[in-house]
Order: C-alpha cells, then sequence, then structure tokens
C-alpha cells in the first residue's frame, strides 16, 4: 500500500471510528431516555414501518453508488447520471409508500400505522438526495464529515424525540426523531460537499455503470430483504410489544457490531478497490484485517455475552427484561456479520459482481431455512436456528473468497481455531460458575475480568489478531508497503 493510500485509510477510519464511538453513544444516550419514557409496544410499531422503509431503499441506490466507488475512471457525467437517477427513484418511492399507508395499516392490523407510514414517507426523498454526496467524500476516503454531521443530527433529533416523549406523543417522538436526524445530516452534507449536480444526464454513462451496480443491486436486495424478513413476521403474528423486545436485543447487537468492527469495514472497500491490481499486498492486508476483526468481535460478544442482563437492567430497566435471551442468542450469532462483510468486500473491490450476487443467492437460501422456526416455535427458537445458518453461511463465504485470492483454508483456518478455542470456554466457565447477585457490580467484574483474560491469553498463544492489535496501540503496524 503506497504511503498516501495508507495515510488516507488510517485518517479515515480514525475518523470513521471516532464518529462511531461519538454517534453511538449519542444515541446510546438518547435511546436510554426514550426507552424509559415509552413503551416496548411503541417501539414496535415503528419497527413495522421501519421495516418496509429499509428494505425499499435499497431502490434509491439501485447499487450505482457502490459502482461509483468501484470504477477508476470517472467523468463528472456519471455523477450527474446516477445523481437524477437515484433521487428520481427517491421520490417515487416516497409517493408510493404515501399511497400504499392504507394497505400496510390493513397488513399489520394496527389503524394507527396509517398517518405514521405518510410522514415516514419522506425518508425515501430526504436519505436519497444525500447519496451521492455520501459516495463523492466515501470514494476520497474523506470520512470527518459523516463524523460531524451525523453527531449533530443525532444530537438535534434526540433532543426533539426525547421532549416529544416526555410530552407524551408516543410513537410520533420516534417518527420526529428519525426524519428530523436526516434532515440534518442532508442540509449539512449539502453545505460542504465540493460536487454540486448539474442538469447533465447520460443513459450510455448508467449502463457503464450498471453491469457492476446492478449485480451489487440484487446482492444488496437480497440481503435487505433477508435480514428484515423476520421484522415483518414478527409484526404480523406477534404482538407489538413482542417486536418491540426483539428490536431492542437487536439494536443493541447492532451496535455492538458496529463498535468492534463498523469503522474498520467503512473504509475498506474504497480502500482495497484502489490496490485490487497488485494482489500480494492485497492479500497480505486481506489477511491483516480479518486477524484483527477475528480478536476484536469475539472480545466484544464474549463481554456482551456475560453482561447481558444487567446492561438491560441498568440501562432500560426491568421491563426490558425479556429482551435479555433474545439479545444473547443474537450477540452468539453476531461474530458473523463483521467476518461476511469483510469477505464479501474482497469480492466486490475485486469487481467480481457475478460470484459476489451467487454468494448472496446461496447464503439466503441457507437463511431461508431458519424462517419456519417463527411460525413452528418461539422467537428464540429462530434466533438458535439463525445462528446455525450463520455458521453455514460465513462457511460460504470463505469458500468464494478462497477462490479469488487462490489461497488455501489455511490462510484462514489457523487464526479462526486460536480464537475460538480461547474464547468459548472461557465464556463458558465465566457464565456457569461467577455470577455476583448486585448487577452493577456483575457488570463491572465479570466484563473487566473477561476483556483482561481474553486479551493475555490471546497474546500467550500469539494469536495474529491480538499481536496486531498491540502493534497498532504502540503505533508499529505496518500493512506492508
Amino acid at each position: 500500500m503506497s504511503i498516501n493510500l495508507k495515510k488516507k485509510t488510517t485518517t479515515a477510519f480514525i475518523w470513521d471510528f471516532i464518529g462511531r464511538i461519538g454517534n453511538q453513544g449519542v444515541g446510546f444516550i438518547i435511546s436510554i431516555f426514550l426507552a424509559r419514557l415509552l413503551e416496548p409496544e411503541e417501539y414496535g410499531l415503528m419497527a413495522m414501518i421501519n421495516v418496509i422503509i429499509g428494505m425499499s431503499m435499497v431502490f434509491a441506490d439501485m447499487g450505482l453508488g457502490g459502482s461509483l466507488i468501484q470504477r477508476k475512471r470517472l467523468l463528472p457525467v456519471h455523477y450527474n447520471s446516477v445523481f437524477w437517477f437515484n433521487t428520481s427513484i427517491a421520490a417515487l418511492l416516497s409517493i408510493s409508500l404515501f399511497l400504499s399507508a392504507p394497505y400496510v395499516a390493513h397488513f399489520y392490523e394496527r389503524p394507527e400505522l396509517l398517518n405514521i407510514t405518510r410522514v415516514m414517507s419522506l425518508s425515501f426523498t430526504i436519505n436519497g438526495l444525500a447519496t451521492i454526496q455520501n459516495t463523492y467524500l466515501k470514494k476520497q476516503l474523506i470520512f470527518k464529515y459523516f463524523v460531524q454531521f451525523r453527531m449533530v443530527g443525532a444530537i438535534i433529533s434526540g433532543i426533539l424525540g426525547i421532549y416529544l416523549a416526555f410530552k407524551g406523543y408516543g410513537v410520533w417522538a420516534l417518527v420526529a426523531q428519525t426524519l428530523s436526524a436526516n434532515t440534518v445530516y442532508l442540509l449539512l452534507i449539502w453545505s460542504v460537499a465540493k460536487w454540486k449536480p448539474a442538469f447533465n444526464f447520460s443513459l450510455k454513462a448508467l449502463k457503464q455503470l450498471w453491469a457492476f451496480g446492478f449485480r451489487m443491486f440484487l446482492s444488496g436486495l437480497l440481503d435487505i430483504v433477508y435480514t428484515r424478513l423476520d421484522v415483518i413476521i414478527i409484526g404480523k403474528a406477534y404482538l407489538p410489544a413482542q417486536l418491540g423486545f426483539f428490536q431492542r436485543a437487536k439494536g443493541l447487537d447492532n451496535m455492538i457490531i458496529s463498535y468492534s468492527s463498523g469503522s474498520l469495514l467503512a473504509v475498506l472497500f474504497p480502500m482495497l478497490s484502489q490496490i485490487q491490481n497488485n494482489n500480494e499486498k492485497y492479500i497480505q492486508v486481506v489477511k491483516q484485517i480479518h486477524s484483527i476483526l477475528l480478536f476484536t468481535v469475539f472480545l466484544m460478544i464474549g463481554a456482551i455475552y456475560l453482561v447481558a442482563e444487567d446492561l438491560i437492567v441498568i440501562i432500560f430497566t426491568e421491563k426490558w427484561l425479556p429482551s435479555v435471551p433474545l439479545f444473547r442468542i443474537m450477540a452468539l450469532a453476531g461474530f458473523g456479520y463483521p467476518l461476511s462483510a469483510l469477505l464479501v468486500n474482497v469480492l466486490s473491490s475485486k469487481g467480481n459482481s457475478k460470484a459476489f450476487l451467487h454468494l448472496e443467492i446461496f447464503k439466503k437460501l441457507i437463511f431461508t431455512c431458519a424462517f419456519p422456526f417463527l411460525f413452528i416455535y418461539n422467537l428464540e427458537s429462530y434466533l438458535y436456528a439463525y445462528s446455525g445458518c450463520m455458521v453455514l453461511a460465513l462457511t460460504l463465504n470463505y469458500l468464494f473468497v478462497i477462490k479469488e485470492l487462490q489461497v488455501t483454508w489455511s490462510f484462514f483456518t489457523g487464526s479462526i481455531v486460536k480464537t475460538i478455542l480461547i474464547s468459548i470456554p472461557l465464556i463458558y466457565i465465566q457464565y456457569n460458575y461467577i455470577y455476583i447477585g448486585n448487577h452493577w457490580l456483575n457488570l463491572l467484574v465479570q466484563g473487566s475480568l473477561f476483556v483482561v483474560t481474553y486479551s493475555i491469553l490471546n497474546l500467550a498463544f500469539k494469536a495474529e489478531g491480538s499481536v496486531l492489535m498491540w502493534q497498532m496501540i504502540k503505533g508499529k503496524l505496518n500493512l506492508k508497503n
């Protein structure tokens, strides 16, 4: 990796990490107040509409943003064409959801969703207008604006949400919080982004991006549908409060994943795209990042699994206790998300969108096996089945990447086996034999004991991820010049 690229990547990583800590910290504090003021049922109602918006948002980009990042030679017409295309699609999505609001309310059998859906339909247009500005800055590895503006948006929207919740507006506090955060971010990102749209549209330019972008779009569509389909089923088959408990557990799990690996993965695709033609350097960087991810992900998951009940009771009060077992199972399956994200980034940064699409199709077929458990048994059974599917899907990820990089299984398995042999027995021993009745004390003792013991054992057995992390702390990590 060139010195300039390494510097830009490091700077982007630092800014993104600061942003995740700051934004997640602000968001977490706000969620504490809101969770204490609002009921699980109100979170469930919001989840019902958010899942529809989340599944539809992929159509607002159609994979063209990723194609702009991956493509080396770009002209202004490429950015302009994608902007006008995406903006038009976003506007159509807003209109479609607004008109479909009665059907959404009827599907969930919740009349209050009618007006909520109509107001939330603005999300498509607001987010769509920021897409190309985000893409332009990401391609340049400029992440500081994301950090600053997301933070401002989180603070303003959080204050508004808490005020409305305190005044008794219920679920509308969550609606206002969501829309205001996105609006503030949109206004700020447009105020600083050097790129501004011109009335210049070319179908030819879109077609040049489409081959890669369309496969990325299909892959993204499959991923979004399958990762949110459970929310639709739970919203339809279970009570809103149960969906609220599920979403509370899922939200905490996503936060852990973001803290443990999100910053690294956010800068990974643009960085790997720039070194895709130097195979030796590329493979070395992938191996180092894989080892670091293994170490950090299992560190976070182990600690959180042990203190799950303490965290939820202390932060959200005992009314959220039903989410504890769901949260623990999600934590166990959580190791697969960051590792899968790394592996699919390898395929996409290499421009192999065909393999990327095939991989996503096979993985979704695997995850389909878990959905019947929602109807036959209960939420916990579904999550255990989902965890098993995650292991199979992750194995498939490795198979595709091993073929792409032309390496052997030992390229990955050495660090995987060592990390598992250290973390799983340690989690088992602490969970079954160490418990202190006081939630605050148990949180401190269990969490600290696991982090310290896990880190020492990894260093003692010279697990590559821990060694690289230690070198990063000492400022000596060298990603192969």
